[in-house]
């Protein structure tokens, strides 16, 4: 059972003793938040943490010395579902980490054009258009026709005019682009080529082994045309596309497809690795998870074990990354028309994020009883803060969700940074037990 009477030093106790500072690192500011929602758990929102947080630390101890140096990179990579691809929690949080950090904005980092094809959302902080509307594989298809990577996702083109338009358009942050390198794999012998303006510009290296083309762009852009010239009987299937600036910062990567569960990633994804070489990250924020337990079948045991082999995947590149677990939001099924029963498998699935953390050296943002646990959805919908389906949230709710989880990220790196250099670490957490 997790105690509901938690000492904000407690939760931070395992995490910030321990904790050293290579220089000083200055306080990071907390979102203002509006807490007037009286079904908020505001004072619940905070990260806890295992028996170990060494990776935690190390990862914190990593982001004050690029903050405080200004070289560097720190790479995070949040990963999910539906909540994901929409695009404004993950960039509610990359705003917050990159409005506190200005001078270290790092490159975009991985994105997916989504609209390509039809029916298909994408987030807001940059526009696809793409007029020929490209063929769609999803890593929920029962047996996906393409080679799936991170990303999850493919569009295919099969046609000589084929084009994608990108354009960044958040007017507050700069992602200016120096590199693209394009994901994916070509039937034939397509060469994909980028437009900039007039200037036509081939890929200055492919890597045939790892399906990348990459492109050393001769100034920077916040905007390109990828042009995928397929002649009859040819294709070439975009799995994704990494944008850099070769500057120090942080990089916030969101990969997230509509209606994925854990093994949509681990069994249909057979370029997942690869791709997450290509990342390289320090901090993985995992946001998956609300398709696993949506029916009536859920099994604890299973969700576990795919975690630990998403997990295992990640190690596998980086064995120092570390970890923060989501836990699920609280859902509704829908019964029948207008009829929503709740989703008693919210509680179930909490606590095996506690346990995944546990096991990880990892953390848990508790969303689950932040937003007021089971049942509270509904009154999110009714403060119009979530949709009328019940698991999904509006933009305003989205926007919230991300203040509160960037609020108790900075709330442990500041308590990280105010502690001594060389302290020492307990050996125990007095705050999570099953």
């Amino acid at each position: 059972m997790i105690s509901k009477h938690i000492c904000i030093w407690c939760l931070l106790l395992s995490l910030v003793i321990g904790c050293t500072q290579a220089q000083t690192a200055r306080p990071l500011p907390l979102v203002p938040l509006d807490e007037s929602h009286s079904f908020v758990r505001y004072s619940a929102n905070h990260l806890r943490f295992g028996t170990d947080s060494t990776l935690l630390q190390a990862f914190f101890r990593h982001w004050q010395e690029v903050a405080s140096t200004g070289k560097g990179q720190v790479n995070i990579v949040h990963i999910g579902s539906s909540h994901v691809q929409a695009g404004t929690l993950p960039n509610a949080i990359r705003r917050n980490i990159l409005q506190a950090n200005p001078t270290l904005v790092g490159g975009r980092g991985m994105i997916f054009p989504y609209s390509a094809a039809a029916k298909c959302n994408n987030p807001a902080d940059y526009t696809v258009h793409c007029p020929q509307r490209m063929a769609l594989t999803r890593n929920v298809y029962k047996e996906p026709e393409r080679q799936l990577g991170l990303c999850g996702i493919a569009v295919t083109a099969q046609d000589t005019l084929t084009y994608i338009d990108i354009v960044l358009n958040d007017t507050d942050i700069d992602y200016a682009t120096r590199q693209v390198i394009l994901l994916g794999e070509a039937q034939g012998l397509v060469l994909p080529y980028i437009q900039l303006g007039e200037q036509e510009l081939s890929a200055s290296f492919i890597d045939r082994a790892n399906q990348r083309y990459i492109f050393n762009l001769p100034k920077v852009t916040d905007s390109f045309r990828l042009v995928l010239p397929c002649e009859k009987g040819e294709s070439f299937s975009v799995t994704g596309l990494f944008l850099d600036n070769g500057k120090s910062g942080f990089t916030y990567h969101s990969i997230g497809v509509n209606g994925a569960s854990l093994n949509d990633y681990n069994l249909k994804c057979p370029n997942l690795r690869r791709d997450l070489a290509l990342l390289h990250p320090d901090l993985v924020i995992f946001g998956i998870g609300i398709n696993d337990a949506s029916g009536s079948n859920f099994d604890t045991a299973v969700f576990r074990q795919s975690y630990l082999t998403l997990i295992d995947s990640i190690r596998a590149v980086n064995p120092r990354c570390a970890f923060i677990f989501i836990t699920n939001n609280d859902s509704y099924r829908r019964v029948k028309r207008k009829t929503y029963a709740v989703n008693t498998n919210g509680p179930l699935a909490r606590a095996v994020f506690y346990r995944l953390a546990q096991e990880t050296g990892g953390a848990v943002w508790d969303q689950f009883e932040v937003m007021g646990g089971l049942r509270s959805m509904e009154r999110w919908r009714v403060a119009k803060l979530a949709q009328t389906d019940r698991v999904h949230f509006t933009r305003a709710g989205y926007k919230l969700i991300g203040d509160l989880f960037t609020n108790a990220l900075f709330e442990a790196l500041n308590a990280c940074a105010d502690k001594p250099k060389n302290a020492t670490q307990h050996g125990s957490s007095p705050y999570i037990s099953y």
